[in-house]
């Protein structure tokens, strides 16, 4: 797929570019980043250089991960990535990072909502999948303003600087959205026949 730009009220998600290194660079500099997201730490201008030369355009071109950077659309610098990866057929799963100074406005709920409806309505997303380390209660915050439902816990289903870690694991429908589903859901009983 070419990559595609998507809007909100207040933001571009536009294809990253090698132009952005610095940026990405310096945003992912930010402790709680490294923590959280897989990104490698220590993080270097070669890592930043590297996912924007390689792992981007990539994932475009192969369809397996899309990736967007986040900027104000009256102008301003980037302020976050996000992406949804291919997780098998109809399946999706969303992830995401943004800048310290940024967070607690809402741009991040605004960011994956938009890449949610993007997923059902461009994509033929049947369920999206949301997760993180358990105890990464920002990312768990947003997940849940969005709409997400956390299921429960994925024992040892993180693989974060060479560990395993518990994680949160979430999921959003075409339904939750008031879309129609490419195909039709057969929710299970709520009195399961004894």
């Amino acid at each position: 797929m070419e990559p595609i730009t998507l809007t909100t009220d207040r933001l571009r998600l536009r294809n990253p570019v090698p132009g952005d290194a610095d940026a990405v660079y310096a945003l992912c500099q930010d402790p709680d980043i490294r923590r959280w997201t897989t990104v490698p730490d220590p993080y270097t201008r070669q890592d930043a250089e590297f996912f924007l030369n390689r792992l981007v355009p990539d994932g475009w071109r192969e369809d397996t991960e899309y990736t967007f950077a986040a900027e104000p659309l009256a102008g301003g610098p980037l302020l976050a990535a996000a992406g949804l990866r291919n997780r098998g057929p109809g399946i999706w799963e969303v992830g995401y990072w943004l800048a310290p100074d940024h967070r607690g406005h809402g741009h991040m709920t605004e960011i994956v909502r938009a890449l949610a409806h993007w997923a059902f309505t461009g994509l033929g997303c049947t369920r999206l999948v949301w997760r993180a380390e358990v105890g990464n209660t920002g990312s768990r915050a947003v997940a849940e303003r969005v709409g997400f439902v956390v299921e429960g816990v994925e024992r040892a289903g993180l693989a974060h600087h060479g560990t395993l870690r518990d994680c949160w694991v979430g999921a959003l429908l075409p339904s939750d959205f008031g879309l129609p589903s490419p195909l039709p859901y057969l929710p299970a009983r709520e009195h399961p026949v004894t």
